[in-house]
């Protein structure tokens, strides 16, 4: 036995036990309370992660000479064991999403072809991903034969409401109604024997979910769009399906930037709006953190003579030089900054007082604005509101890293009270 299955018994055996307690089950059993919670416990909790695809599996999983060889000698009666392989490694959705997936899954918005899948797997298929046209026919050619398998079971064509029940992948056992998908066992049994045919060793369907993602990371999407796309509750969930690809990323986001509020334009974001940087382009824009820069208060000075600050031309006055960035690692100080200057704003004698104030730290509140944009468009703003720098080991988190330039952030402030502005007129 495992330590796996040790705690998959012990778990489920307590939650049965706890619910028969709670339900008064055990009373009328008479199953005695002690005997519930003397019930021991699973121990430390063990996960398990799977690795994606190497290329060399991949490749041979998408083989088309291969994905014949699955579909003619491991499902011949033709349920569908092909396309369900092919929708799982296109859209990296879960097994049991694809094979339980509905007759009209598939639908055409703007010209796009979506798929429609029950992602909370709750029984509610409300959230649609666009797919490619190739799988689109794909799937349409099965859904034609589903069609025809019910047709020659029933004699007739299926009314609108039989059709809106029926499963895309049909069961052809125990399926009077035609209701019933395939399962999950019957898929795995003729994937299994299609890589011991393939001799390409032990891998399960679940890791085409995991090679998507990384492969998504790789291209440039941050944790949040993964997230997202793949249906996960929260980016530490994602987390465990790219960490292949996340060492890639964070040699470039350790050297990304944005300026500080004294620059000409701070605030302007990096690529002028949410979407995460190429590889290509973050590189050009690269700043070595550990090579050109001197920490200051709130940031770092890029200017490269100043060592201690005797060689500075500007007098050490960093929060209006252009010289000066700031690193994700600085929200935190910039936002007391900013309440501070608010309430100085607000207990001002006068209106003018109050006005002068405002537009003195106009310039460090959009910097600011475009700092929480560029780091949530790079998937790092829950990080650098969680990093206060108040241990030494935060210093070696990849947030201290990640600075932008103050010219590059005052447009991200200015889009923003724009676009606010003119949905305030729309509504109007």
């Amino acid at each position: 036995m495992t330590a796996y299955t040790r705690q998959m018994v012990f778990t489920h055996t307590r939650r049965i036990l706890l619910e028969a307690l709670e339900s008064g089950e055990a009373e009328r059993l008479g199953l005695d309370r002690g005997f519930v919670t003397a019930m021991p416990s699973p121990g430390r909790i063990i996960t398990r992660t799977r690795s994606p695809f190497s290329d060399e599996v991949a490749q041979a999983l998408a083989a088309e000479a291969n994905l014949q060889t699955l579909a003619a000698c491991h499902d011949p009666a033709d349920r569908g064991l092909r396309e369900a392989w092919e929708t799982i490694v296109v859209t990296g959705r879960r097994c049991s999403e694809v094979i339980k997936l509905r007759l009209d899954c598939l639908g055409r918005y703007g010209g796009l072809p979506m798929l429609w899948h029950d992602q909370t797997k709750v029984g509610n298929y409300d959230a649609a991903i666009r797919i490619p046209e190739q799988l689109h026919q794909r799937l349409e050619a099965r859904q034609r034969k589903t069609l025809a398998f019910f047709a020659v079971r029933h004699n007739r064509p299926p009314i609108a409401e039989e059709r809106a029940h029926l499963p895309l992948f049909p069961s052809n056992q125990r399926n009077s109604d035609s209701r019933r998908p395939l399962s999950y066992q019957w898929f795995h049994r003729g994937f299994k024997a299609w890589l011991n045919d393939l001799d390409i060793g032990r891998w399960v369907p679940h890791q085409a979910r995991h090679s998507l993602a990384t492969s998504l990371l790789r291209a440039g999407a941050s944790l949040t769009h993964i997230r997202r796309y793949l249906g996960q509750v929260s980016e530490r969930m994602a987390e465990h399906y790219v960490h292949l690809a996340q060492s890639d990323l964070e040699d470039v986001l350790q050297h990304v930037w944005v300026a500080g509020p004294g620059a000409a334009n701070p605030g302007e974001i990096l690529t002028g709006d949410l979407t995460p940087l190429t590889r290509e382009h973050a590189m050009a824009i690269a700043i070595d953190l550990g090579r050109r820069s001197t920490p200051a208060e709130g940031g770092f000075c890029t200017f490269q003579p100043v060592v201690d600050g005797g060689d500075c031309p500007w007098g050490l006055n960093c929060h209006s030089c252009d010289k000066f960035v700031l690193s994700g690692a600085d929200l935190l100080y910039w936002r007391r900054k900013r309440e501070q200057w608010r309430l100085l704003a607000e207990g001002a004698p006068d209106d003018a007082t109050a006005d002068y104030l405002h537009a003195y730290f106009e310039p460090t509140a959009r910097a600011i604005d475009g700092l929480e944009k560029a780091l949530a468009g790079l998937g790092l703003l829950d990080d650098a509101l969680a990093l206060d720098l108040r241990k030494p080991q935060d210093y070696f988190h990849r947030v201290w890293s990640t600075a932008f330039r103050a010219a590059d952030l005052t447009d991200a402030g200015h889009d923003e009270q724009d676009q606010t502005t003119t949905d305030e007129q729309e509504c109007a």
